[in-house]
């Protein structure tokens, strides 16, 4: 893609979330639409986003049995998004079953470890080995799975992509230089991830929360 920069939306109000697709589209490659956003507007909001014509991303994170999980992956045909997210940890069958029930053209991609954990968050969950040992034994569990690639912070992409030379690699968690980590453990800046493998870079508050949206989309955009 020209533009692998997509804008994390997650606001709370529709119309405002419109307004800030027009902003900032020229500079943008398409739009990531999380819980958030979709369990506060649903399908018609998913529909008013797409009429801006960039391709959209529902990072709806889903993770339950196989059977109810093809059953959503079916039920967001008719919202055709580009990609969608599961969560690698819910087994092989599961991811099998989600990518065989995903809509043709649609990638599906595995979202491996939060970049909002660290070691310590790992220790608690009784996950043993260390950040990189778990994201790099999820994405051999996503790619003999069969699905398109996973998500991952920027500090993993690069050992990911040397695994899976043809992944679909989704890095979020991203920071331009300068830019406060906020609740982020694990960030890079998008220059980085993208010379790293990156598929996509997911940006939200960088963009969504500056004085100037447009302005600070354009200046991510020139460093790519």
């Amino acid at each position: 893609m020209s533009n692998p920069v997509y804008l994390a939306l997650d606001l709370p109000r529709l119309e405002q979330a419109k307004a800030l697709v027009e902003k900032v589209k020229a500079h943008i490659g398409g739009v990531k639409l999380g819980m958030e956003f979709f369990y506060a507007h649903g399908a018609h909001g998913v529909h008013e986003i797409a009429h801006s014509g960039l391709p959209i991303f529902l990072d709806l994170k889903l993770h339950d049995i196989p059977n109810t999980v093809a059953g959503a992956m079916q039920a967001i045909h008719v919202l055709e998004p580009a990609i969608v997210t599961v969560h690698t940890s819910g087994g092989r069958a599961m991811l099998e079953d989600a990518k065989a029930a995903a809509a043709e053209g649609t990638k599906v991609v595995g979202v491996t470890m939060l970049t909002s954990m660290d070691q310590r968050d790992l220790d608690r969950t009784g996950v043993s080995g260390t950040p990189h040992d778990h994201v790099m034994r999820l994405a051999e569990l996503a790619q003999s799975a069969g699905l398109d690639g996973i998500v991952c912070s920027g500090q993993e992409v690069a050992s990911v992509h040397a695994q899976w030379k043809k992944g679909f690699f989704v890095v979020p968690g991203l920071r331009p230089a300068g830019a406060a980590a906020g609740d982020q453990k694990r960030v890079v800046t998008p220059r980085n991830a993208r010379d790293d493998g990156a598929s996509v870079l997911v940006i939200g508050r960088p963009i969504s929360r500056a004085d100037d949206p447009a302005r600070a989309a354009r200046e991510i955009e020139a460093t790519l």
